[in-house]
C-alpha cells in the first residue's frame, strides 16, 4: 500500500500564498478565507511536519524559516502538476478529457475496440483509451473497485451486479475445414459432429457455452485439443485437425497460415449469445465514460467488425 502523507495540497497552498503575499492577511484575502483559518491551518502543517515553517509576527507579517523555504520550493511543483491534473480532468466546456480503462473479452478485441481506437479516439482526442484483454473470472472485482471503468463481454453471469445495457447478440456456428465433407453443406447438426474431433475454445465463458450447446441435446463431444487462443482454433481447423464451434464471425475466412475455412449455421438454430457493455453500479461513470457507452450503442454491429 502506497504511504498517505498526514498533510494536505490545501495546506501547502497556503504556506505557498504566505510566502508569497507576506503577510497572513493579505494571503487570506487572495485565498477567499478567514486570517484565523489560514492561521490555523499553518501551525497544523507545523505540527504535521514536525518543525516551524513561519515565523508569524503581527507588525512584520510572516516569514519563512529554512525549514519552511524548503517545503515552499518542494510544494510548488507539486502544486503545479495537481492544477495540469485537474486541468486535463476537466478540460474546456464540452470537450471530454481523461483516461478509460477497457476491459474486453479476448474474442471480442477485434471485434469491438478497432472502431472505439479509430472512430471515438478521433472524435475525442483528449481522452486516453487504456486497453484491459481479459476473460469473464478475471474481471471480478475490477469493475466495483474503479480499476476498469467500461467492459465489454458476452451475456454470462459477470462477477458482482454491473449495470449492463447489450450491444448485439451472436448464434454460436461451426467453422470447418473447406476440404470437410460437410462443407458443401447448408448448415450442420451437432449430431453429425458429436464422433468427430472438436478443437475446443478453452476460455470461459466460451468452453462452457459450446459444452452446454451439446449437453442440452443429450450429447457428449470428442475433444481433440484445447486452446485459449481464438486464432489457434481457427488455424487447427484450417489445417484439418477438427471442426470449432465460435460466435464470433472475421470477415476473412481464412486462417493464418492462409488455409480457407468455411463457417456453417447450426441446425436446429441455437439460441444467439449476447454481447453487452457493462460498468459499476455502484458509482455514476463520468462524461467520458457515458460517452464511451453511447458511441458504442450507435454502432452497427456485425460480429466481424463495426
Amino acid at each position: 500500500m502506497v504511504p498517505v502523507p498526514d498533510f494536505t495540497l490545501r495546506q501547502l497552498a497556503y504556506l505557498v500564498a504566505v510566502a508569497d503575499a507576506g503577510t497572513i492577511s493579505a494571503a487570506a484575502r487572495e485565498l477567499h478565507v478567514s486570517p484565523s483559518a489560514l492561521s490555523d491551518a499553518l501551525s497544523e502543517l507545523d505540527r504535521l511536519l514536525g518543525t516551524p515553517l513561519t515565523l508569524r509576527r503581527r507588525a512584520h507579517g510572516a516569514t519563512l524559516t529554512s525549514a519552511g523555504a524548503h517545503v515552499v520550493d518542494r510544494a510548488r511543483p507539486l502544486l503545479a502538476a495537481a492544477r495540469e491534473l485537474a486541468a486535463e480532468l476537466r478540460g474546456v466546456p464540452g470537450e471530454l478529457v481523461g483516461p478509460i480503462t477497457i476491459g474486453c473479452y479476448p474474442t471480442l478485441v477485434p471485434t469491438v475496440l478497432p472502431t472505439l481506437l479509430h472512430d471515438f479516439a478521433a472524435a475525442h482526442p483528449r481522452v486516453e483509451l487504456h486497453l484491459l484483454e481479459v476473460t469473464h473470472d478475471r474481471l471480478a472485482g475490477r469493475i466495483e473497485s474503479g480499476e476498469v471503468d467500461v467492459a465489454f463481454v458476452y451475456e454470462t453471469l459477470v462477477p458482482g451486479c454491473p449495470r449492463r445495457e447489450r450491444l448485439f447478440a451472436l448464434p454460436a456456428h461451426v467453422l470447418l475445414s473447406a476440404e470437410d465433407p460437410l462443407a458443401g453443406a447448408d448448415a450442420v447438426r451437432l449430431e453429425d459432429l458429436v464422433e468427430r474431433d472438436l478443437i475446443l475454445l478453452d476460455a470461459p465463458p466460451s468452453s462452457e457455452h459450446t459444452l452446454s450447446m451439446f449437453a442440452a441435446r443429450g450429447l457428449t463431444p470428442r475433444v481433440r485439443h484445447r486452446t485459449g487462443s481464438y486464432e489457434a482454433v481457427r488455424t487447427l481447423v484450417g489445417r484439418g485437425l477438427g471442426y470449432g464451434v465460435l460466435v464470433q464471425r472475421p470477415a476473412n475466412r481464412r486462417s493464418y497460415e492462409g488455409y480457407p475455412l468455411a463457417v456453417k449455421e447450426i441446425e436446429p438454430p441455437v439460441e444467439p449469445v449476447g454481447i453487452d457493455v457493462i460498468w459499476s453500479a455502484s458509482v455514476d461513470p463520468p462524461e467520458r465514460v457515458r460517452a464511451l457507452i453511447a458511441f458504442a450503442h450507435s454502432i452497427r454491429w456485425t460480429g466481424g467488425a463495426a
